[in-house]
């Protein structure tokens, strides 16, 4: 049986894959996995969602199951999962579930799951979860039944967190935030204007159907334009529940995730708080990023794709930054998974400090010509055992050599396989990208 648990939690088609059954019962054995239920403690869960419809229906699911398991719950309504992680470890519960399918279109939903402190779970939590779903266990009646009521404050709680982790004004910055009709629609441009910023925000009227409908961080289009039509000093980029922000610069040219986690690790060098002069990225971070680090006297340690595997990383050597490619970082002082608003600050923070432009400062990395496909397969398995794509791979990668990378990846949430092919001119990766996208696709 495939695994339930993909690279963030569980994610489907909501009420097709994703159903409610199934989200009552994940919610019931999260609560027994992670609660520590004795006599003097009920276990209590904090619950939030993003704006999509049918984020409505698995609110309801996850709290049955949670209050089956005899877990109280606290409903914190829409907001980023970055909030509903620190407001999980700020009420002091013990399991935070947040519905949420990120960046994927609206139809899809998932839930993610926080351990007591706002953190991630590991594989063998995930799998104990998932153990648990198939074990029965003794349901409480009667006053064991677990309550509900509302987490009264939370926003305003997250947004003076953020508002704490910079130490100057943002004022004279004019930032456009597209808010990718998602969970940061409101908290993202209050807490910039809070900051001093001039903020315009898009992708800001959410109605439950247009969630990461062409825009946020996976369609920057109107991001560019609208930074350009406003004369704005940049532009900030969130998904659906706005873990991820990617950027755009005054002249409406793309700030990756790369460059972002480049910029940050040299303010926290500069400021002294970059421990063990070390960042934690992906393996799909190009190589650009691995150079500039190095040029500037930082090493980076690479794990698989997945903010939790950059966060495990940081927590065994306790460093204190990495990042994605895809805009997830994790500024561990402040935050204990992939925080959008956050970065935005801290990216913001470093324009004001440093009187540079977002350009100015992203072109300390200079990219690797990378190409990213993704190929939709019915089998995962079958293309990661194929013998006619390794053969591909191999072929490939012997025309590189040692200028160039490649890196096939299923994808931990969808149907996909990613083939990324790094090389020294854009077109050689465009057609090593192609021809083994073709392979990928027969296989």
């Amino acid at each position: 049986m495939a695994r339930l648990f993909g690279t963030d939690g569980v994610r489907g088609l909501a009420n097709a894959d994703l159903t409610p059954e199934l989200a009552t019962a994940v919610a019931a054995a999260a609560a027994r996995v992670l609660a520590e239920t004795d006599a003097l403690h009920r276990p209590v869960a904090v619950v939030g969602r993003d704006p999509r419809a049918s984020g409505e229906m698995l609110e309801a699911a996850v709290v049955a199951g949670l209050t089956s398991a005899g877990a109280d719950v606290l409903l914190a309504g829409i907001l980023p999962t970055p909030a509903l992680a620190y407001l999980t470890g700020r009420s002091g519960a013990d399991v935070g579930i947040m519905l949420s399918a990120s960046h994927n279109p609206m139809p899809d939903n998932g839930i993610k799951l926080f351990a007591r402190g706002g953190h991630k779970l590991p594989d063998v939590v995930e799998d104990n979860i998932e153990a648990a779903l198939r074990t029965p266990f003794a349901r409480p009646t009667g006053a064991e039944v677990g309550r509900v009521r509302p987490l009264l404050g939370g926003p305003e709680q997250y947004v003076e967190h953020l508002l704490s982790s910079i130490d100057l004004s943002l004022e004279g910055v004019r930032v456009v935030v597209d808010c990718a009709h998602g969970a940061a629609y409101e908290l993202a441009p209050l807490a910039y204007r809070r900051a001093g910023a001039h903020v315009t925000a898009i992708g800001a009227e959410p109605d439950g159907l247009n969630i990461n409908d062409g825009c946020g961080s996976s369609h920057l289009d109107p991001l560019m334009r609208a930074v350009l039509a406003d004369e704005a000093h940049l532009g900030i980029a969130h998904d659906g529940d706005a873990d991820r922000c990617l950027a755009v610069d005054g002249d409406g040219n793309v700030i990756d995730g790369d460059a972002i986690l480049a910029i940050c690790a040299l303010a926290l060098r500069d400021g002294g708080r970059l421990r063990q002069d070390t960042v934690v990225a992906t393996v799909m971070s190009n190589l650009g990023l691995h150079n500039a680090m190095g040029a500037n006297g930082i090493t980076v340690h690479t794990t698989p794709v997945g903010d939790r595997y950059v966060l495990e990383q940081l927590n065994r050597e306790d460093l204190s930054l990495g990042g994605e490619q895809s805009g997830h970082m994790i500024f561990r002082e402040h935050a204990t998974t992939g925080d959008g608003l956050l970065t935005a600050m801290q990216l913001m923070a470093r324009m004001a400090a440093t009187g540079r432009t977002l350009g100015e400062l992203a072109a300390v990395v200079q990219r690797l010509p990378q190409v990213l496909i993704n190929v939709k397969v019915s089998d995962k398995l079958a293309v990661a055992a194929s013998d006619e794509v390794a053969e591909a791979v191999n072929a490939a990668q012997d025309e590189l050599g040692d200028s160039g990378r490649i890196l096939l990846r299923p994808s931990g949430t969808e149907h996909m396989v990613r083939v990324m092919v790094e090389a020294p001119t854009q077109h050689q990766a465009d057609a090593i990208a192609t021809k083994l996208a073709e392979v990928v696709a027969v296989a």
